[in-house]
């Protein structure tokens, strides 16, 4: 019979080693996967389910519904030039906070609608500015300044929440239309939006050497044996907003990242009323917009991993080809009335646009740094957004037109298969700089005038003083930190 091994006891007077803090990097990401659910749900993942109740009962076309959409592009594009700037300066939390607050009061709001000028006021611009200054832009710039070995993964994890939300927001709101009506819908998603994004906004900070942190969670130690050497790298290779636009892979990026825009864009909007008018039940319809949306959410992390160990652009490459397949089989499968093959092809599209936008994410942090990079992705999110902008509502106009999606999600397909060759062809730019700039040292954390901030963070720490949010470490408030200082760190080049 084994004998016991006896669990080792610590010495009498020998100190406990010290427990290492959770990384404030993964509180970030929890953040940043809450405030894309709330922003695309409320911007793209609920509006099939609102489209025919919405238009049958004021008596719109299909088109005038999708007007919105294809102007809150252009919205969403202005609003961006300035907000990766921004978030490069001064962080993502004020941004959040008043996004949250715009996005809100447009979705509840939206429930009074009765002309179809109100609605594209609050659906194709406030809603839009609203989700602008939560969403996409500002959550992953952020993340991609936080993280630099982990990139791929932890964007694969955040971003997860825009496929939850296309996967749980159409059930939800189809289910509360049929109950309530579409008015009561937009009221409780708006409930939805304060209750989520105002505590996702606290946790949100510029970047880890602000609190005496580094990139991945290295520690000092890690750092002085030169584990931060891929950060450092990162740091060095950094483009600036006007250097960035001199590049050929700048462009490359945004014409294969604008063509698979097309296609996430029109399904989003247009996957329940296609399948709906090919005869299936409006229950059927959502419930092929969450069989889209389940792959999707599920491989996230499983792209990200892969991102971690194999080149970006030919993973890039692989899901604009799937999806290019999968709208083949979607509308053969849908013209035979074959409901199995009609999931199988929204599960392979899923899969296939799953990748897209972590991918997309880490090709631009990888390929330009972290330093601007907020800056040089509000100069190309323009060009990405228009170019995807007309797509709903051309496939609307198509319908409208024609009497059904066939040929329209035909050129859809063709568009991905286009974005598939495009992405190929982008190379990784090599900055030319005399001499490389050291990365921000960690700032020693500063007190805050007034309070006695806690060494403790995270779940459990306690309270602030006036219900202040804990910082990372017990440092000062991104907002403490004189802008003269930031302009030292960061550089005016943008």
């Amino acid at each position: 019979m084994a004998t016991p091994t006896a669990t080792p006891s610590r010495l009498p007077g020998v100190p406990r080693a010290p427990r290492r803090k959770v990384y404030w990097g993964y509180y970030i990401v929890a953040a940043s996967l809450t405030a894309q659910f709330v922003a695309v749900g409320a911007q793209t993942s609920v509006a099939g389910a609102f489209l025919v109740p919405m238009t049958e009962d004021l008596g719109w076309t299909r088109a005038d519904f999708a007007y919105s959409q294809s102007i809150g592009r252009f919205v969403m594009a202005f609003a961006g030039f300035f907000v990766g700037v921004y978030v490069d300066r001064y962080g993502g939390r004020p941004l959040m906070v008043v996004g949250a607050t715009i996005l809100a009061a447009a979705i509840f709001t939206t429930s009074y609608v009765t002309e179809l000028w109100q609605w594209i006021a609050l659906r194709g611009v406030v809603l839009v500015l609203g989700a602008a200054l939560v969403g996409n832009l500002v959550v992953n710039v952020t993340i991609s300044k936080w993280f630099v070995e982990k990139r791929g993964r932890v964007i694969g994890v955040s971003s997860m929440g825009v496929s939850l939300a296309g996967a749980v927001m159409p059930l939800l709101a189809t289910w509360y239309i049929e109950e309530w009506g579409w008015r009561a819908a937009w009221k409780a998603l708006a409930v939805l939006a304060v209750l989520l994004l105002y505590p996702a906004s606290t946790l949100m900070r510029r970047s880890p050497e602000d609190y005496g942190l580094h990139p991945d969670g290295r520690s000092d130690e890690e750092m002085s044996r030169g584990a931060g050497a891929a950060a450092q790298r990162d740091f060095d290779n950094s483009f600036t907003r006007a250097e960035a636009l001199r590049t050929r892979s700048m462009y490359l990026i945004i014409l294969a990242f604008g063509f698979g825009g097309v296609g996430i864009g029109t399904m989003l909007l247009h996957t329940i009323p296609f399948v709906q008018d090919e005869g299936f039940s409006a229950g059927t319809a959502a419930l092929m917009s969450t069989t889209m949306s389940i792959p999707a959410f599920v491989s996230k992390p499983i792209w990200g991993f892969m991102m971690d160990r194999y080149e970006a652009k030919r993973l890039a490459s692989v899901g604009f080809a799937l999806s290019a397949a999968a709208m083949v089989i979607i509308v053969l499968s849908a013209k035979a009335n074959s409901l199995p093959t009609l999931t199988a092809g929204f599960l392979l599209l899923g899969w296939g646009f799953g990748g897209q936008i972590p991918l997309q994410e880490t090709i631009w942090a990888t390929y330009f740094g972290r330093r601007y990079l907020g800056a040089v992705r509000s100069a190309a999110l323009p060009f990405s957004l228009i170019l995807g902008a007309g797509g709903p509502l051309a496939v609307a106009f198509y319908f409208d037109r024609v009497g059904n999606y066939d040929g329209a999600f035909f050129i859809v397909g063709a568009c991905w298969a286009i974005a598939s060759l495009l992405v190929l062809l982008v190379k990784r730019p090599i900055k030319r700089a005399p001499a490389p700039v050291l990365a921000p040292s960690p700032q020693a954390p500063q007190e805050h005038p007034g309070a006695t901030w806690p060494s403790v963070t995270g779940p459990g720490a306690p309270p602030e003083p006036n219900g202040a949010t804990p910082e990372p470490n017990g440092a000062t408030p991104e907002g403490e930190r004189g802008e003269a200082e930031r302009d030292a760190e960061d550089g005016r080049e943008r």
